[in-house]
């Protein structure tokens, strides 16, 4: 029953669209993996990818792939493989964390305006501010704004404002992320029924679907999200549920 349970619970993460299984090899290894000298053992990854319906050869396919793009390097201890985040890939998931692990919390309670004549847009999408007009752009009060740019202190928002500035080629994933999320979160039975396998599929599914969305675009202040945004109530769902389920430790995850 509990197995059955588990199944149930994540089925729901498992069917939303951009499961690419080298994508899902990145998050699980930037989970579990991500400090330098942490392995997983050939037979716990090839266990973890089977919990989330991927098939043998379409894992090795991504192992290769992954290797060949200097994202996992991988050596034989005896007759087991061990995989291990390269050090680009260690650099790429470490500046992608903070974005990633935030708690809703943790966003940022202030904003600014800028509106400038000539920087370009990536420029200013580096440096966390999101398009509103053009050539007028809204972020965190922390953030650098470009030389020559007028600079208005951010006040109370109004809510025309905060749904224009949702990410709308988005607004539908976000809406099944949450609700997905939401299921899951009901479903689950708690931690200690689960084993460290269990627990470490769990989190890769729930880091992969909130990551592949979460990184398309810069991080909004908190004064400019609506509390009914869906991007919003996933966010809180996936600080929740990784905090019910935290990460285990490499050397308590087996196969039996």
């Amino acid at each position: 029953m509990r197995t059955k349970t588990f199944a149930e619970a994540t089925n729901t993460l498992k069917d939303l669209k951009g499961q690419r299984v080298w994508s899902l090899m990145i998050s699980l290894f930037g989970d579990l993996a991500r400090r330098e000298g942490d392995v997983i053992n050939g037979p716990v990854l090839s266990a973890i990818m089977a919990a989330m319906d991927v098939r043998p050869e379409a894992a090795r396919v991504a192992l290769h792939r992954l290797r060949k793009d200097n994202w996992i390097a991988s050596e034989k201890h005896g007759r087991i493989s061990r995989h291990s985040l390269t050090r680009d890939g260690r650099s790429q998931s470490q500046a992608a964390s903070p974005r990633i692990y935030a708690r809703p919390e943790e966003l940022d309670p202030s904003w600014q305006m800028v509106m400038t004549e000539d920087v370009g847009a990536n420029a200013l999408e580096q440096a966390g501010f999101t398009a509103f007009l053009p050539r007028c752009y809204v972020g965190p009060a922390s953030s650098k704004t470009p030389v020559g740019a007028v600079i208005l202190a951010g006040q109370k928002v109004p809510e025309w404002m905060k749904l224009r500035l949702e990410p709308a080629q988005l607004a539908d994933s976000y809406d099944q992320l949450a609700q997905a999320l939401d299921h899951t979160a009901r479903t689950l039975p708690p931690s200690t029924d689960l084993t460290p396998l269990e627990i470490a599929t769990l989190r890769c599914l729930i880091v992969h679907n909130w990551r592949r969305l979460a990184l398309k675009h810069p991080p909004l202040p908190r004064p400019l999200m609506r509390d009914e945004w869906p991007g919003l109530k996933a966010h809180i769902l996936v600080a929740d549920l990784l905090t019910r389920y935290p990460r285990p430790d490499l050397s308590q995850i087996s196969v039996v």
